[in-house]
């Protein structure tokens, strides 16, 4: 049986949760997440594998325009996704590159390489907010018609009790957003602080509501509340 979670979190709105284990031992779940967009295609945050019935899902909803690298390390199976979707946009960050062992991917759009306020085709109905100063260089999506922020390792929501729940391991660990932990891993993973500032504050002005993240559980609500929780040290 299958261990994804599959779910439309909102209209349009698909979400791929499954167990992921962070060096084999702490269990932070994966999820990778899916629009339909309004204008036609299919944008998707390729972040677990691209299973039989994930796919069926995906395929359901469309046209495959947009192949998503969330950061410098969700990138294992942006060649699993393109060589499924020959045809889709593949963009990521710069960083991701170095870390890949496939160098043959040909990125479409890379984030910081590409110049600041670089346009890929979705921004009708997806922002998207590059943090140079984040350690992984994370890139924060909003997508506007749902309210609804996409991250991956810019704030946690632990344990993982959706990615889990179709699993015989359990998730455990509990690190929240307005947590004293989470904030020390944020300012352990910052490089740039002035630049954490700006994008932190950029995302924090942002209207949503929900967010979904890569690692632990959907924020269904009060999500922008939740975000300044976490950012407050740099966003005040």
């Amino acid at each position: 049986m299958s261990d994804v979670v599959i779910r439309e979190v909102t209209k349009d709105v698909w979400i791929f949760s499954r167990p992921f284990a962070r060096l084999g031992v702490f269990p932070m779940g994966g999820r990778s997440t899916a629009i339909k967009l309004r204008q036609g295609g299919v944008w998707v945050l390729a972040s677990t594998p691209l299973t039989e019935d994930t796919r069926n899902k995906i395929d359901e909803l469309g046209e495959v325009k947009y192949i998503i690298g969330a950061d410098a390390v969700h990138h294992l199976f942006l060649g699993e996704f393109k060589r499924a979707y020959p045809n889709a946009k593949l963009i990521g960050v710069e960083g991701a590159i170095k870390n890949m062992s496939d160098k043959s991917l040909q990125f479409d759009g890379l984030w910081g390489r590409d110049p600041p306020g670089t346009n890929y085709g979705f921004e009708d109905e997806i922002k998207h907010c590059y943090f140079s100063g984040f350690r992984n260089k994370d890139v924060a999506f909003l997508h506007t018609p749902s309210k609804s922020l996409i991250e991956a390792d810019l704030l946690l929501n632990l344990p993982a009790n959706e990615q889990y729940s179709k699993s015989s391991s359990s998730a455990h660990g509990n690190i929240k957003p307005d947590s004293w932990i989470h904030r020390a891993l944020i300012k352990s993973t910052t490089v740039d602080a002035e630049a954490m500032r700006r994008d932190g504050t950029t995302v924090a002005n942002w209207d949503f509501d929900r967010i979904i993240p890569c690692h632990g559980d959907v924020i269904e609500t009060d999500g922008n509340k939740m975000w300044r929780a976490l950012y407050k040290a740099l966003i005040d």
